[in-house]
């Protein structure tokens, strides 16, 4: 890997994490803005000074993260989101399969990258887009790099029953929802629309190394 795209590969990572691993349930009479500012708040009040313990002992971070995400994300939206087109031609076991995939390999895959990328500041912006939807908001951020690079970040939330619930983020002009919609059609041409063999086959860091190789283009 060219070592010049590794602390955007860690940004990446970390904020793929960040996304499902914020608390961000709440009531919906408290803005969007202010679940995730809170939420910002927590995270980094959890691991700053524990990085090095917690990249000693993964599995710990990952039960942590593991435990909050029922109340935090809902995989089965998720799920369908990213299967996109092919959602409606799978049966509830093969949906039902996939958010679970989904689920366990991005906790497996990106866990190291809340420990490991480097940041020097995370702030949530004072002036935010005016709500479009009722039940839809974004809250756009930045994430200060150690070396001053700025990175945008703006995450999409969903009101779900009475919760606020994050469903996708882009980072730096990059809509990670979109790339992981992507990787799961290209994986359906490649195994000739066979579910189970795409389900199986499935691993979300292909997406953030195709990243890379556009990056590098």
């Amino acid at each position: 890997m060219n070592r010049v795209f590794l602390p955007f590969r860690k940004l990446l990572v970390g904020l793929v994490l960040m996304l499902f691993a914020l608390p961000v349930t709440a009531a919906p009479e408290r803005t969007p803005e202010q679940v995730i500012r809170l939420s910002v708040e927590t995270l980094t009040a959890e691991i700053e000074g524990r990085r090095d313990y917690f990249a000693d002992n993964i599995d710990e971070l990952k039960g942590l993260v593991d435990d909050s995400l029922d109340d935090i994300a809902d995989f089965r939206y998720i799920g369908a989101s990213v299967m996109g087109r092919y959602f409606q031609n799978a049966t509830p076991q093969q949906r039902s399969r996939f958010a679970d995939t989904f689920r366990k390999t991005l906790i497996d895959t990106y866990t190291k990258g809340l420990v490991t990328f480097d940041y020097r500041e995370l702030r949530v912006l004072d002036n935010q887009r005016p709500q479009r939807h009722e039940d839809q908001a974004s809250v756009d951020m930045e994430v200060v790099a150690t070396n001053g690079q700025v990175y945008p970040v703006s995450y999409s939330l969903r009101l779900t029953g009475n919760e606020w619930r994050v469903v996708n983020v882009i980072v730096n002009g990059i809509n990670l929802g979109l790339t992981f919609r992507n990787q799961f059609d290209q994986a359906m041409r490649d195994q000739g629309r066979d579910y189970d063999a795409v389900i199986d086959g499935w691993a979300p860091e292909l997406a953030v190394e195709e990243l890379e190789e556009g990056g590098r283009g």
